[in-house]
């Protein structure tokens, strides 16, 4: 297993994720994988990481998105980390949101966010585990497939940057 930086060579395998995370219906309100180009426009620069299992396929991704384009918020983003379903179990989610952390750090974000379904209990675990605490719960939402749904609010705040 090794992370490496998710590029637009990664887009095929990183959009089916994407896709059977979207299928799960526990994992995104978004009903469709966008283009390479709008993915990318939609993300940080940095913080885009990509695990490649044993296998040498793609096993799961995680990247960053900026939560405001106000530069009092530079410092603040939301986390998006998906798993292959066949790599499932396999602490694969907790080492890239671990390389996530550490890499957001790296680059200034002092605060990481992620609005979770609470269906979702493997990725609540996982935030958990990589020191997010649950702020609250935002309580509908959104309508997914007519059905209001609810989202649990978790944030970590930075050791090392922001203090």
């Amino acid at each position: 297993m090794q992370i490496i930086s998710l590029g637009a060579e990664h887009w095929p395998e990183v959009k089916a994720i994407y896709e059977e995370g979207i299928a799960t219906g526990h994992a995104t309100f978004q009903t469709e994988a966008p283009a390479w180009a709008d993915w990318d426009r939609g993300h940080l620069a940095h913080s885009r990481l990509v695990v490649i299992g044993d296998d040498g396929l793609v096993a799961g991704w995680a990247a960053l998105s900026p939560v405001s384009g106000r530069q009092v918020y530079a410092g603040v983003a939301e986390v998006s980390v998906y798993v292959r379903a066949s790599s499932r179990g396999r602490r694969m989610g907790l080492r890239l949101l671990g390389a996530l952390v550490e890499e957001s750090e790296r680059n200034g974000i002092w605060t990481l966010q992620a609005s979770i379904f609470p269906e979702n209990v493997p990725s609540l675990r996982i935030h958990e585990h990589c020191g997010f605490r649950q702020v609250g719960t935002r309580e509908r939402i959104g309508a997914m497939d007519g059905v209001w749904r609810d989202t649990v609010l978790m944030e970590r705040r930075s050791g090392v940057v922001g203090l």
